[in-house]
């Protein structure tokens, strides 16, 4: 399960927003439903999750039911605040939505659609792993309103996986994708890079696999090493190689030379796609720092500045809102440092960039100088990272905040 929650305020009980919160209705607004289970824990996983044998106290078959009661919570709240418009987007994660039926993803987005309405051409995804679908639940899928399904493979390489926890057949995942867009569903591909044991030829095979599946879409992450998952215990106890941070450098520079020869182009640090049509508007929607609601036991939400998370284990969601109660464990309104301190920390991350305001010029020569930033578009007063700043974009935030004015 993930860590602690972030410390914040009390909410109120009737979930309503923060004093001083005012939606924007010209700013778009994003719905991200977690769907906390899944069959077995992924080593590396610090995501809030949750096995069949965690669940005491609750129930996957009523979740529908319970999320429906935070949709209700969420127009109500949104509505009085003056703020409800149609979704931009739509996004199950987890977890492994697709544990539960077709028909109550279905469900959950009608119940979206019918309390906040859903913009034209919307996107609407849902992740998936390889083994939990087919070509009759995608095509329900798409027959109930979806336009997209994300597939977590990770590697193709059986080791690889091993050490990921991961349990799906490699060999499979060619025949999803050609499910999916028999469907009538765009596709994106999750990877994982720097497992440990993971050589540069292992991941060469997974970039090259991407490449012959003809994707319009795929992330690609390092991976992190959470304390307190099985996979730190095993580093730390010295069974298995700790992460190799030059090692991870090679192979991100590796799959944006063999994603852009290819026609994938990279449009924020961790994705890459064919074309502005099939890039994730969902990611984006962070990205640009638009609103999101997120429905779920752990969920995070971000509306007008405010940003609050649920409660984690899906019991307590449950009683919470069978209760009247807003799930929300607490929230926190950012200062104007933190708010200049997000929108470089996410703008940068995009391809665009994102307006210099008021950091230090002599700051951004210095980057410019050091190849970590762009210098033509720096000239116009936008900031956007090299290839190599997107190595260090944590090095470059924290520079110009430093130094801001």
């Amino acid at each position: 399960m993930a860590g602690p929650l972030p410390e914040g305020r009390r909410p109120a009980p009737d979930g309503s927003l923060p004093a001083g919160i005012t939606p924007n209705v010209a700013t778009p607004l994003s719905a991200d439903v977690h769907v906390p289970y899944c069959r077995v824990r992924c080593g590396y996983c610090d995501f809030n999750t949750y096995t069949s044998d965690e669940l005491r106290g609750s129930r996957r078959d009523t979740y529908v039911e319970v999320v429906a009661r935070e949709i209700e919570l969420a127009h109500r709240v949104v509505g009085e605040a003056g703020g409800l418009r149609p979704l931009h987007t739509v996004f199950f994660g987890g977890g492994t939505p697709t544990l539960l039926p077709a028909h109550e993803l279905i469900a959950m987005r009608e119940n979206l659609a019918s309390r906040f309405g859903i913009s034209d051409h919307a996107e609407i995804t849902t992740e998936a792993n390889p083994d939990s679908v087919d070509l009759a639940y995608l095509e329900e899928l798409a027959a109930g309103g979806f336009t997209r399904v994300s597939f977590g493979v990770q590697s193709v390489v059986p080791h690889v996986l091993a050490t990921l926890d991961r349990t799906h057949d490699p060999e499979r995942v060619g025949d999803v994708i050609t499910a999916a867009r028999s469907a009538g569903l765009n596709v994106s591909i999750d990877l994982i890079y720097g497992t440990p044991g993971e050589s540069l030829d292992d991941w060469r095979r997974s970039l090259d696999a991407v490449l012959e599946w003809g994707v319009d879409h795929v992330s690609a992450y390092a991976l992190i090493v959470e304390e307190g998952t099985a996979l730190e215990r095993r580093i730390r106890r010295g069974e298995i190689a700790a992460v190799d941070d030059d090692l991870h450098a090679d192979m991100y520079e590796m799959a944006d030379d063999i994603f852009a020869s290819a026609g994938l182009e990279w449009y924020e640090i961790s994705n890459w796609s064919r074309t502005a049509e099939t890039r994730s508007q969902h990611n984006l929607a962070y990205w640009r720092g638009h609103d999101w609601w997120g429905f779920g036991p752990g969920a995070h939400s971000h509306v007008a500045g405010a940003r609050w998370w649920n409660v984690k284990h899906p019991a307590e969601y449950e009683r919470l809102l069978t209760s009247g109660i807003t799930p929300a464990a607490g929230y926190e309104v950012p200062t104007a440092e933190e708010r200049e301190l997000e929108r470089l920390m996410l703008g940068l991350r995009v391809s665009e960039g994102v307006a210099a305001g008021a950091v230090n010029i002599a700051t951004v020569t210095e980057l410019v100088e050091t190849g970590l930033l762009n210098d033509e578009a720096a000239r116009t007063g936008q900031l956007v990272l090299t290839r190599n700043g997107r190595l260090r974009a944590d090095e470059v935030v924290r520079r110009l905040v430093e130094t801001s004015d």
